[in-house]
């Protein structure tokens, strides 16, 4: 069964881009806007032959790596200190729902303001966008544990480290990993989004560039090599999930 279904997605994929090298080559479609497979193949390679892409990419990819990292860190640190003590979750509730329903993309100018148009101002967009919402997915993990398995803990004696490290933590380890997916498209959009604004380097850079000058061929070739990074980066984490599901 599952060599059907990779072989169904391959069939429909390549559909895809047979239809849409069709569509180009014959005029069914503006090239100008649209462009298609064999012209962006040719421009992507024609720039990873003069060395310029390969920059763009290790800029992104490695702004990415970041983002996604600490977002995933710092909103589960978050969490586990909202879980530890309630009266700091009262206190805060408020705040993350309000910070949660703000769009993250306004957060941009006071960045640049804030940080410089540099880096830290992408990685902050990033952080903006991942930490709030990991934070919410695991402290309702957190909260959704049976509260027989912390009774148990409490019977003999556990303390509330006991009870996070026997129980809580273990119980929410699916749930952590299902947030790494999750933070995967939203480190790359936080990422992109950033290069928009500030960045001078990076595939939200390549993005702009192509749009000013009508090179929707490049458009559309740094949106492949996105699709394609951020693919990989996505199966890594299905990866680590299937090793820990085994373990368990």
């Amino acid at each position: 069964m599952k060599w059907l279904v990779w072989l169904s997605q391959l069939a429909i994929l390549a559909g895809g881009l047979i239809l849409w090298e069709m569509a180009g080559r014959n005029k069914w479609i503006d090239v100008l806007l649209f462009s298609y497979p064999s012209k962006i193949i040719e421009l992507l390679y024609s720039k990873l032959l003069d060395g310029s892409l390969l920059p763009h990419i290790g800029v992104t990819v490695l702004e990415t790596l970041v983002g996604f990292i600490l977002g995933t860190l710092v909103g589960t640190a978050i969490a586990i200190l909202i879980w530890w003590s309630p009266f700091l979750q009262k206190v805060l509730d408020p705040y993350i729902v309000v910070l949660n329903s703000m769009p993250k993309v306004a957060l941009g100018p006071l960045f640049i303001v804030g940080l410089g148009p540099n880096v830290l101002s992408i990685i902050a967009m990033t952080l903006a966008i991942t930490v709030i919402v990991t934070t919410l997915v695991i402290y309702s993990s957190f909260n959704e544990v049976d509260s027989n398995y912390v009774k148990v803990i409490r019977i003999f004696g556990g303390q509330r480290t006991q009870v996070f490290r026997k129980v809580i933590l273990p119980a929410s380890f699916p749930t952590i990993v299902s947030t790494l997916k999750v933070n995967v498209g939203l480190a790359w959009i936080g990422v992109i989004v950033g290069e928009f604004l500030v960045s001078k380097q990076g595939l939200g850079y390549l993005i702009i560039y192509g749009f000013q000058v009508f090179n929707f061929s490049l458009v559309i070739g740094s949106l492949f090599i996105i699709a394609i990074v951020a693919t990989l980066m996505y199966q890594a984490v299905a990866y680590l999930e299937g090793r820990l599901a085994r373990k368990n």
